[in-house]
């Protein structure tokens, strides 16, 4: 994501009280002095030091790790190769419709708009007939770098700029194949498809229709153009794709007068980007209620190529990093999600019916009833879900909640009233079916504790969290239940540091910032990180190096470093073919600069990957990464 941390979102100024508030004093000073022993002793075993439950037992992590990574490179693992494949700018396939991408950023906006988006994020791959060698690959491109994007950047913004930036963002699906031991697009083919700002979603759920959700373009409230800043991805049991809308409100301007409404989402003056000088749709003076039709989880099918994408409003509005679905003993879809945002929250939804044979077609509605809830994680390993259902508790009309559509637009304001934990940053997640435990990853907070802040508490354990921690949590019986027990897999950091609360506990290589998340059917957690520019390389970052990609062993604890990314790019996505010999990643923001805005007179100032020419710019791209013995990846 977008980490400039002087802009970034952080709204949550409702009352409720954090665990520190309500938990033993003594405690906060223990957590504060960083003592790992005494840390241990009031927090319970990490997660690192116990078993993951019916998971197989044996030594997980098969390959030798590789050294701290620095330079403009790309590393793996002996007897590895990686492959970058679908850059930015890369015309996805579609028939009759392939412009080359111009590396001068002169392509225009109709051609960005079937070519790779920038900045790509969240990825799946879906195999064609059972395939591990041929499929389609659905990807989200999370937001632009201007700079890199148009000739000569932000100077002389206009509406053809402003219109590039959108087809930029959104998401894509291409086809892929494995051909003489490498893989390579396929073009063109009859799945190829961009979802950009143009691209209708349909609107389901409670919010669908709903007098929050009504414009003067879309006066019945059912159909939104287009999709923004898409994180995370997951893949359903039904064979289709979620993607979570992050931080979107960034995008709107608001002028001068903010409802309290605007303010608790993040609304500011003047959007980031300009579209709102440039594109109506963006002024949220003209159109208040255009942000509300944001924030959501979305659902594509990429194996059907007419099909409609649809916003799941059931599942609450928020800055979703993504969505990932667990299955219940009884078939039904439970969905867990966070929001990226420093002090929000983490989410459950319960699907009312159970998931159906058929796949997508017959699972079009699936996600549209259901019970949506929010996590309270209390001190002693214990939590609870806290159900964000109108006329229950708090969530009354007289509280300014009129129904359930107003409910889950409110999402954010329905937790605050409802008393939930604010967490430090909520990003990836990923669920373990054997062991039944769900993992998320805290990228960090340096905010926590701070004057006016909210203080530790005991799943947010440390003040100015610049390290970030993975946390876990199994509810009680099974997915669907109301209570949960939790502990931390890991405080992220360097026992190096001279600051107590930046060292962490990590049991093998060092990390910070942990992000993506993925563990895989062998029950390898794959941890990929996401400092940011202005931090890396300095301070208590100093030892830690470019962004990367590891291998942890959930049972013992231990962590070994497998990628390292090029200079100043985020490690993310994560899936892998069904017999897991290929791994596919992405690679965003290679060369990034610690203002996150490129100079369009420097592109290549900090990074020049993948292509390396002398008259390019770096380019995020998904890397395909094989055993040269064409085994499993991590054994």
């Amino acid at each position: 994501m977008a980490k400039d941390f002087s802009s970034m979102e952080d709204s949550n100024r409702s009352s409720n009280s954090s665990i520190h508030e309500v938990s033993d004093p003594q405690r906060r000073i223990v957590l504060r002095g960083g003592a790992i022993a005494a840390m241990l002793s009031v927090m319970g075993p990490l997660a690192g030091c116990a078993t993951t439950g019916g998971m197989a037992s044996g030594p997980r992590l098969g390959f030798k790790g590789i050294p701290v990574g620095m330079g403009d490179k790309l590393v793996v693992p002996e007897g590895y190769v990686a492959t970058a494949i679908a850059a930015w700018g890369e015309p996805i396939g579609v028939p009759g419709n392939m412009p080359a991408f111009k590396y001068d950023a002169s392509n225009s906006a109709a051609d960005q708009a079937v070519q790779m988006g920038m900045h790509h994020d969240g990825v799946e791959f879906f195999p064609l007939e059972g395939s591990s060698t041929r499929g389609l690959i659905a990807i989200n491109h999370e937001y632009t770098d201007d700079g890199l994007l148009h000739v000569g950047g932000f100077n002389n913004m206009n509406a053809e700029k402003v219109k590039k930036a959108q087809n930029a963002h959104g998401l894509a699906v291409y086809e892929v194949e494995l051909k003489g031991g490498n893989w390579q697009m396929v073009r063109p083919s009859r799945y190829a498809r961009r979802f950009t700002m143009d691209a209708p979603f349909t609107v389901g759920g409670p919010a669908a229709g709903h007098a929050m959700m009504k414009t003067a373009a879309d006066p019945a409230g059912r159909i939104v153009l287009g999709t923004l800043n898409n994180c995370a991805s997951s893949q359903t049991p039904w064979g289709t794709y979620l993607s979570g809308e992050e931080n979107w409100m960034g995008y709107f301007g608001h002028g001068d007068k903010l409802t309290d409404h605007q303010k608790r989402w993040g609304a500011r003056k003047d959007g980031a980007y300009m579209w709102d000088k440039f594109d109506e749709r963006f002024d949220a003076v003209k159109n208040p209620n255009e942000p509300n039709r944001f924030g959501w989880v979305v659902e594509v099918d990429p194996m059907d190529p007419t099909s409609t994408p649809v916003k799941r409003t059931a599942m609450g509005r928020a800055a979703h990093e993504g969505a990932w679905v667990g299955v219940t003993k009884d078939g039904r879809a439970v969905v867990y999600s966070g929001e990226d945002s420093r002090f929000e929250y983490i989410y459950k939804f319960v699907s009312r019916d159970k998931i159906a044979p058929g796949g997508a077609k017959a699972n079009r509605e699936l996600l549209d009833h259901g019970t949506l809830y929010v996590a309270r994680f209390d001190a002693g390993g214990r939590g609870q879900w806290l159900p964000l259902v109108h006329g229950q508790g708090p969530l009354t009309v007289a509280n300014g909640f009129a129904d359930q559509g107003e409910v889950v637009i409110k999402a954010r304001q329905a937790s605050d009233a409802l008393k939930a934990t604010k967490m430090d940053r909520p990003e990836w997640l990923t669920i373990d079916t054997q062991s039944g435990w769900v993992y998320c990853t805290l990228t960090n907070n340096s905010n926590r504790g701070q004057p006016d802040q909210p203080g530790v508490d005991a799943a947010n354990p440390r003040a100015n969290n610049t390290m970030g921690q993975i946390i876990r949590w199994k509810d009680d019986g099974d997915f669907d239940g109301a209570g949960f027990a939790w502990n931390h897999l890991v405080l992220a950091g360097d026992p190096a540091n001279e600051r107590a609360d930046a060292r962490g506990n990590i049991k093998g290589d060092i990390y910070c910032c942990p992000d993506g998340i993925r563990i895989d059917k062998r029950g390898v957690l794959w941890i990929q990180t996401d400092a940011a520019a202005a931090a890396m390389y300095k301070g208590e970052m100093k030892n830690i190096g470019n962004n990367q990609m590891l291998a942890c062993d959930p049972a013992t604890g231990d962590t070994r470093r497998f990628l390292t990314g090029p200079t100043n790019c985020e490690i993310t996505g994560c899936t892998l073919t069904p017999d897991g010999t290929t791994l596919f990643i992405s690679i965003q923001h290679p060369g990034e600069t610690p203002s996150e805005r490129s100079d369009p007179a420097e592109p290549r100032k900090y990074a020049n990957w993948p292509d390396y020419r002398p008259d390019g710019r770096p380019r995020s791209a998904t890397v395909a990464i094989r055993k040269l013995d064409g085994g499993m990846i991590g054994t």
